[in-house]
C-alpha cells in the first residue's frame, strides 16, 4: 500500500557503479579507507563488471591508474592508456554495459593536480587553455575506444564546448557528456584520493573547484556547461549539497546526476562496523534523499549492495 503513494523510489538504471583500475597491480587490491572498493587490474576489472552486471548494475563509471605519470598527464589520452584498454574490454565482454569514463588529469599527472602546472614567482599556476586541450583529447580517445558517456570532472573553464567539439568533428557525436558542473572543493575527497591515487604534491584545489560558500556560483557554472554543450549535469558531492542538486533540477530541467562521494561512503562504513546505525538502512534513506532532491542518476559505490536490498524489499 505505502508504494502506491511514495513520491519517489529508485529504479536499477539510475545507479552508477564507480570502478577503479590500476595499471600497476598483479592482482587487486583493496583500498584501506573505502571499505569493500578495490583498485582492479584489468583482468579484476572484467570479473568484478560482469558480477555487477548480473547484480542488475546497468552502468560503471571508471577512473584509471597509470604506471608511469608526467606532467602532460601523457596517458590520460594514449590510445594503449589503462583506461582505454578497460573500455574495449568491457564493451567485448558486456556491450550492453553503459560505460562511463571519467575525464580528468590528475591520476595521470605527476604532481597530481588537475590540469598544467606553471610556477611562477613561489606559486603554482594551473594554465586552463591548455590544460583543456588535453582534456579534449583524452575525451576523445575514451570515446574512440567504445565509451558511452564521458564525464569531465576537471572544472577548467571550457572544457566541454571543447570536448563537443572535438567529439563532433571526429564523428563522434553519439558520445554524451556527462559534465561535473558544479564540483565543490570538498574535504569529503580523502579516500577517493586513496583509491585513484590523486592527491595533489602541492597546494590544494581551489583555484579550480567551487567554494562550499557559493549557491549562485553553481548554478552559473552549471549554466555555461550546458550552453557549451553537456548533455547531462551532475552536483559534486552529494549529501551535503542536496540543496544545489533541487537548485540545478528546477533551473535546467536537464537529466541531473549527483555522486555520493567516498568520504560519504567511509563514514557511513566506519559508522556501520561500530554497530552505530544501520547500513542497510541509511544508505537507502540516503538513496531516496537524492532522488527527492532531483537527481536522476546516482553515482554510488553502493550500487550492487542496493540493488540486492531493492530486491529483498528494503
Amino acid at each position: 500500500m505505502r508504494d502506491l503513494v511514495r513520491e519517489n523510489s529508485l529504479r536499477e538504471s539510475d545507479l552508477i557503479l564507480p570502478l577503479f583500475v590500476s595499471e600497476k597491480l598483479t592482482q587487486p587490491q583493496p583500498v584501506a579507507t573505502m571499505p569493500g572498493v578495490w583498485q582492479q587490474t584489468l583482468d579484476g576489472l572484467r570479473r568484478e563488471a560482469e558480477a555487477a552486471w548480473k547484480a542488475g548494475v546497468r552502468s560503471v563509471l571508471l577512473f584509471g591508474i597509470p604506471k608511469e605519470k608526467d606532467e602532460q598527464a601523457s596517458q590520460a589520452y594514449a590510445d594503449d592508456g589503462i583506461v582505454q584498454q578497460a573500455v574495449r574490454a568491457l564493451k567485448k565482454d558486456l556491450p550492453d554495459l553503459v560505460v562511463v569514463t571519467d575525464v580528468c588529469l590528475c591520476e595521470y599527472m605527476s604532481h597530481g593536480h588537475c590540469g598544467i602546472v606553471r610556477h611562477e614567482g613561489g606559486h603554482a599556476l594551473i594554465l586552463n587553455d591548455e590544460s583543456v586541450e588535453l582534456l579534449a583529447a583524452a575525451a576523445l580517445s575514451h570515446a574512440r575506444a567504445g565509451a558511452d558517456i564521458v564525464a569531465p570532472s576537471d572544472m577548467m573553464d571550457g572544457r566541454v564546448g571543447a570536448i563537443r567539439e572535438a567529439l563532433d568533428g571526429a564523428g563522434c557525436q553519439g558520445t554524451v557528456i556527462m559534465s561535473y558542473a558544479a564540483k565543490f572543493c570538498s574535504a569529503f575527497y580523502g579516500p577517493f584520493r586513496d583509491a585513484a591515487e590523486s592527491a595533489p604534491a602541492f597546494g590544494d584545489r581551489r583555484t579550480y573547484q567551487m567554494d562550499s560558500a557559493n549557491g549562485a556560483e553553481a548554478l552559473r557554472e552549471v549554466e555555461l556547461d550546458v550552453a557549451e554543450g553537456a548533455d547531462i549535469v551532475l552536483v559534486k558531492p552529494g549529501l551535503p549539497y542536496l540543496d544545489i542538486v533541487w537548485r540545478v533540477k528546477e533551473r535546467f530541467g536537464l537529466p541531473t546526476a549527483v555522486y555520493n562521494v567516498s568520504g560519504e561512503y567511509s563514514m557511513v562504513k566506519a559508522a556501520a562496523a561500530n554497530r552505530w546505525v544501520d547500513e542497510r538502512s541509511v544508505v537507502m534513506e540516503t538513496m531516496l534523499a537524492f532522488k527527492r532532491a532531483g537527481a536522476d542518476l546516482v553515482i554510488t559505490y553502493w550500487a550492487r549492495q542496493v540493488l540486492g536490498w531493492m530486491r529483498d524489499g528494503a
